[in-house]
């Protein structure tokens, strides 16, 4: 199927609403802790209920794109995630503020579910590798810019300035999906299920070797990500005494490396195979989070110190990431919907246990936030282990 040129941009800035809605505000946990009487820690259960709201609304948004088609389920959903937004921005107390996370991330889960169905209708391997690097060069954008910007906005506007650039943020997208973007799951072949054969449909999908092997390796990769989203303010800016805009440039930083790793990646995959280089950035990955690991628990060097293995992980995840994604959705062309929504919802659910027990278990050093990617990391070299050979 042909598409328009532009239309991985226009993907990729719909799939940033993630990065944004997770990057932007990290800066601000200490100004929203203090803000709402909380300990410091207490920040990380609004992630994780970004999280989790993420993970039960991908596994609702799948279906419902594979039925109703792309275009519906996102306007409904960048409309949710816009409301619930103007919501955080107007909470008076961390629960509420919670609540209206979730909520966001019902409706944000759209975002991150529909795009990647979306590259699936239209091609498959090294296409779709291809056109996933080109949608994660857009969407990169915004982990770069978001916590520098949310630094600088928390500074001078406060911490509720930060939800009201987002609810602006989800009101374009809702504009650009109704008015540009095309829709490419015709009628014929959409799916009706009823519940019962569509959880028949998941069990299927979930115990196809392919996509459990190359979604775990994904989801428990992530798993340390998230453990680096949520305890990265409290080591770099209570540990090491970073400004907010200087934390917001270090995490920029290695966002970037996310985003040139990614870009190479297609050429690297034309050279050496998919599989190689799938393999190669899990282990490098491991290696990484085994030497910050080991500087979390010596307590020795300065903050950068710390931050170069964390780049070294980000930058194994433009490999990760697109590999692990083509291939788990390889095999399943004829409902990519509700095998991407099943893909994010097993990443997200790692996710979400992973913020909260960061937060849980933080005590004002690197270890807990080390230690839960270092775990990540091994977890996802064993289900790589188990990939079946192409």
């Amino acid at each position: 199927m042909r598409f328009p040129s532009w239309l991985p941009t226009l993907l990729g800035f719909l799939t940033a609403v993630g990065p944004i809605s997770t990057d932007m505000y990290l800066p601000a946990f200490p100004a929203i802790e203090a803000a709402m009487g909380g300990r410091p820690g207490t920040a990380q259960i609004t992630l994780a209920m970004w999280f989790l709201g993420l993970a039960i609304g991908q596994i609702t948004q799948g279906p419902l794109s594979d039925r109703f088609g792309r275009r519906g389920p996102l306007v409904i959903g960048t409309a949710l995630y816009t409301a619930a937004s103007i919501g955080c921005a107007l909470a008076p107390n961390l629960t509420i503020l919670s609540l209206m996370r979730f909520l966001a991330a019902i409706g944000g889960s759209a975002s991150t579910v529909v795009p990647r169905a979306v590259v699936r209708d239209l091609s498959d391997g090294h296409a779709a590798a291809r056109m996933m690097s080109q949608l994660i060069l857009v969407m990169g954008v915004a982990p770069i810019l978001a916590p520098t910007l949310g630094g600088f906005v928390d500074t001078t506007l406060g911490w509720q300035a930060i939800f009201w650039l987002a609810a602006i943020y989800g009101g374009v997208c809702a504009g650009v999906v109704w008015f540009l973007m095309p829709e490419t799951l015709p009628p014929p072949r959409r799916t009706r299920l009823s519940l019962t054969e569509q959880v028949v449909r998941y069990r299927a999908i979930i115990t196809e070797r392919g996509f459990a092997s190359h979604a775990l390796i994904g989801a428990c990769a992530f798993f340390g990500v998230f453990a680096y989203l949520g305890g990265a303010p409290g080591v770099f800016i209570d540990r090491f005494h970073l400004s907010p805009a200087q934390f917001g440039m270090l995490f920029g930083t290695c966002a970037a490396g996310y985003i040139a790793a990614s870009q190479v990646n297609p050429r690297l995959m034309r050279l050496l195979g998919p599989s190689a280089i799938l393999r190669g950035a899990v282990w490098t990955y491991v290696v990484a989070t085994i030497v910050l690991t080991a500087l979390a628990f010596s307590e020795a060097g300065p903050w950068w110190l710390v931050a170069a293995p964390i780049l070294v992980s980000m930058g194994c995840m433009g490999f990760v990431n697109p590999g692990a994604t083509v291939g788990a959705l390889s095999r399943h062309a004829a409902h990519a919907g509700s095998a991407s929504a099943l893909m994010g919802t097993m990443q997200f659910c790692l996710g979400g246990v992973s913020g909260l027990v960061v937060g849980v278990f933080a005590d004002g050093t690197a270890r807990p936030m080390a230690c839960l990617m270092l775990l990540g990391a091994l977890t996802a070299a064993m289900a790589d282990l188990c990939r079946p050979k192409r």
